[in-house]
């Protein structure tokens, strides 16, 4: 009887868990591919590489789109037991609502333990794949998109126009300009024709066009002096057919997918990083030592005096200020201030020095320490999910969804909050990467024995008979009135 309760629950929980994981997915993708389509647009990009691209990226949204999926479908799931009256002829029956709850606690843990390889061994070499692809497409020179009327450079190395676009694929050209960029050491060209063609050659990293009824208009100034460039009459040539050749293979030629960046932290496993944040504390413990020595040395000139006449006479007493003249107790005064200005700029100097060193170790600790403590809040929003759904007991879409979306939020904006602290040095980032899960888990604890006691948490009855003295207060008693 277990196992076939075993195999129902757990097929209540993955009908909504199927359906929420796509949709989150889905509304991360629609993100990414909002923030990145201005790298998309003019690049010449297929459509297979373009959905490459955005699987690849969509890859490193499954360690925060997980444990988001687990407590929606677990609320929705307990949800629809208790709204169906199910968890009520389960406890009749003498099934705790603890041994409910069991199966689909080993499928939670289960997903946490996929989860931590999944982010440990997979998600690095597609966070790889995909700023590689990222920054080869911002290297890449917009694909050819002709506008009529309008001058495009984007034929590598010139400057063309055309009035009119027409025919096949647009390959009938009317009205044509073409400039050819050339610097004070080369001859300079420009062809105008009435009429032209685009001509599909056979090397495809040539563009060629066939130009009808036009001219040539070129200068032979390459490698003479000023004087003579003055002197030297331009060149016009006629001509009735003229056939040019461009290449084009910077922009047909794009190795979207070779990896130039192979030394970004995001690309490791868990042990390798630790040999990352070895390094990295190291190159700072050097750089803050490096910096207290020149700050040390900047400000100890008078101990140094003070420690070279030790062996001698004692030092003489201070002058007091009040007995040094007016004008030589000015420039003591501005002197010291002078110094305290630049001790003070100094400071700050350092100060943004450091700063970027302790982020960026920050930035790989908290790395690290999320592939594991993601595993553990799958856990954390299962226990929440689970007893909430048990206690709201409102299945569907509605106030399952509005509850957990609540305390994702929550969740995110602690995860964000202490990020910020860590990376400005002012928390240590491993608390800041597990302080989430610290916050969360007590919470969690609570709503499980809530749950396990039948707590009326929201019953609005509850809250009402309990502020009832209160608000007896601020509403008058109207009694009825008999008829008279």
């Amino acid at each position: 009887m277990f196992k076939l309760l075993d195999r129902y629950i757990i097929k209540t929980f993955f009908g909504p868990f199927l359906f929420i994981f796509s949709v989150l997915f889905f509304i991360f993708i629609v993100n990414i591919i909002w923030i990145q389509l201005g790298q998309f647009l003019g690049k010449g990009l297929t459509t297979f590489q373009i959905m490459k691209l955005l699987f690849y990226l969509g890859v490193s949204v499954v360690s925060m789109v997980l444990p988001l999926t687990i407590l929606l479908a677990s609320i929705m799931s307990f949800g629809e037991l208790g709204e169906r009256y199910e968890l009520a002829a389960m406890k009749a029956a003498g099934i705790s609502l603890t041994r409910v709850m069991l199966p689909l606690f080993g499928v939670a843990a289960i997903l946490a333990v996929m989860l931590y390889f999944f982010s440990n061994n997979i998600i690095p070499d597609f966070q790889r794949k995909a700023k590689n692809m990222l920054f080869n497409i911002a290297q890449t020179k917009p694909a050819l998109n002709f506008t009529p009327g309008q001058f495009i450079d984007q034929i590598p190395g010139y400057m063309v126009k055309f009035d009119k676009i027409e025919g096949e694929e647009g390959r009938d050209l009317e009205g044509i300009f073409i400039h050819k960029k050339a610097s004070t050491f080369e001859n300079q060209q420009s062809i105008v024709a009435k009429k032209g063609k685009f001509v599909t050659p056979r090397n495809k990293n040539y563009l060629q066009l066939v130009l009808f009824d036009g001219y040539v208009f070129e200068d032979s100034y390459a490698g003479k002096a000023e004087n003579v460039r003055l002197k030297q009459p331009d060149q016009a040539i006629k001509f009735d057919t003229l056939v040019s050749h461009f290449d084009v293979s910077e922009i047909i030629n794009k190795a979207i997918e070779q990896e130039r960046i192979t030394d970004d932290y995001r690309f490791q496993t868990f042990s390798e990083l630790n040999t990352t944040i070895d390094k990295t504390r190291k190159d700072n413990a050097k750089l803050t030592t490096n910096i207290s020595n020149e700050l040390i040395s900047q400000t100890s000139s008078v101990v140094s005096y003070m420690d070279k006449n030790k062996s001698k006479a004692p030092v003489k007493q201070q002058y007091k200020l009040d007995t040094i003249k007016s004008d030589k107790k000015l420039e003591l005064i501005s002197n010291a201030y002078t110094r305290l200005e630049n001790l003070k700029s100094t400071l700050t100097s350092k100060e943004q020095e450091l700063d970027p060193s302790v982020k960026y170790f920050s930035k790989v600790v908290i790395y690290q320490q999320r592939i594991i403590s993601y595993s553990f809040t799958c856990i954390i929003f299962f226990m929440i999910g689970a007893s909430l759904g048990s206690i709201i007991r409102k299945g569907g879409m509605g106030v399952p969804v509005i509850v957990a979306i609540v305390i994702f939020i929550i969740f995110y904006v602690i995860n964000v909050g202490f990020e910020n602290v860590a990376w400005s040095g002012k928390m240590s980032p491993y608390l800041a990467a597990w302080l989430p899960n610290i916050i969360l888990f007590p919470f969690g604890v609570l709503m499980t024995y809530k749950a396990l006691t039948d707590s009326q948490l929201f019953d609005s009855e509850k809250y009402k008979t309990f502020f009832k003295p209160l608000t007896k207060l601020f509403v008058k008693n109207k009694e009825h009135k008999r008829y008279q």
